[in-house]
């Protein structure tokens, strides 16, 4: 509900969803710029990728903005945690969706420690932010306050039908155990 023409796809860890969406949605001629206290999935997932990788400051959305406008890459990603685990601080959410609007950037946010707590019915920060976007690219794990195994992807449709066709660590894979 809080993403436009949203779809979702599972995989077996977040950790393997987060390599999944930096490598298929990024290549040689994108750039990733990455938070600076990101979870090592989303560091990993962007060495893999081959995307060049522009690391901003915690919290820093001015230092952002400078690097998203002097950016001439085609394809732009912020990818940043909602809910930093070692310091339980929140990602400016709203403020790095706003530039990734107008600099035209997709948004991943890795809601490992957010999805099952924040929000008033427990859906993430996206709820929690009342925030919709096309550009939103959003992780949610089910192995912390859910309780089960594995995570999911929920985006565009469109972006779920490219992961579907080109993300590596969901193609080949073994799929989780019913």
């Amino acid at each position: 509900p809080y993403l436009e023409s949203a779809r979702a796809l599972y995989f077996c860890t977040g950790y393997m969803a987060n390599l999944a969406m930096l490598t298929a949605l990024t290549g040689p001629d994108a750039t990733i710029f990455s938070e600076a206290v990101n979870h090592a999935s989303l560091i990993d997932g962007a060495r893999l990728s081959k995307a060049a990788v522009q690391i901003y400051p915690h919290g820093d959305t001015g230092a952002l903005e400078a690097m998203l406008k002097a950016c001439t890459s085609k394809t732009k990603v912020v990818v940043t945690d909602s809910v930093f685990s070692m310091d339980g601080d929140l990602a400016p959410i709203p403020a790095l969706l706003k530039l990734c609007e107008q600099y035209g950037a997709w948004l991943v946010v890795d809601d490992a420690h957010g999805f099952g707590v924040l929000g008033k019915q427990g859906r993430g920060v996206l709820e929690h932010c009342s925030l919709r976007s096309p550009y939103l690219v959003y992780m949610g794990t089910l192995g912390k306050a859910a309780g089960v195994g594995g995570a999911f992807v929920a985006a565009h449709e469109t972006v779920i039908d490219w992961l579907v066709q080109r993300a590596r660590p969901y193609i080949y894979t073994t799929a989780a155990p019913p």
